[in-house]
C-alpha cells in the first residue's frame, strides 16, 4: 500500500485518517450498479478531496463533484472530528456522507455514520481496484468495482 504524505508550506497537515484517503486520488472506472468514471484529487493544502463524477445510473447521466473534508464552521477553532462530504450533481442534488476507513475498508455513510444506506469496499492489495456494494434501506443497493485507469502523481 502506497499512501501520499500531505504537506502544507503554511500551516497544519491534515491528519491522518484524512491523508488515507490519497490512495483515491486518480481515475477509476466504475462499474456494477452505475457506469462511468470518477477522478479524485487534492484541493491545495491537502485539506479537502475532490471528486468529479461522470456516470450513468438507472439510465439517467449523472455529472457533478463532491467535496470530502472536515466541515470547520465559521469562528470554530477546529475541524468537525468526521471526515464529511457534499456531492452535487447535474439534476440539482446536493447529498450528504460519511467517511470513513478500516485498514482496506473503505465506507461511505450516506447522511450520517450508521446510516442504512451506506458504501463498503475494499482495496485489492495492489490498490488497482475497490470492490464492493452499497446498501440502501429495505434491502436494496448494488455492487460496484472501480478499475484505476492512471497512476497518480506522488
Amino acid at each position: 500500500m502506497t499512501t501520499t504524505r500531505i504537506t502544507t508550506a503554511n500551516g497544519p497537515a491534515p491528519e491522518a485518517d484524512l491523508a488515507e484517503l490519497a490512495r483515491l486520488t486518480g481515475t477509476w472506472r466504475v462499474e456494477g450498479g452505475a457506469e462511468g468514471t470518477v477522478t479524485f484529487r487534492w484541493a491545495e493544502g491537502g485539506f479537502f478531496l475532490i471528486q468529479e463524477v461522470e456516470l450513468e445510473q438507472y439510465g439517467e447521466r449523472i455529472i457533478g463533484f463532491e467535496v470530502i473534508g472536515r466541515r470547520k464552521p465559521f469562528g470554530a477553532e477546529k475541524p468537525d472530528a468526521e471526515i464529511t462530504s457534499r456531492f452535487h450533481d447535474n439534476h440539482g442534488n446536493t447529498l450528504d456522507y460519511v467517511y470513513e476507513t478500516e485498514g482496506d475498508t473503505l465506507i461511505i455513510w450516506g447522511g450520517e455514520k450508521g446510516s442504512p444506506a451506506h458504501y463498503r469496499g475494499t482495496f485489492s492489495p495492489d490498490g488497482r481496484t475497490v470492490t464492493g456494494g452499497w446498501t440502501h434501506p429495505g434491502g436494496g443497493g448494488y455492487t460496484s468495482t472501480m478499475t484505476r485507469v492512471d497512476t497518480p502523481a506522488s
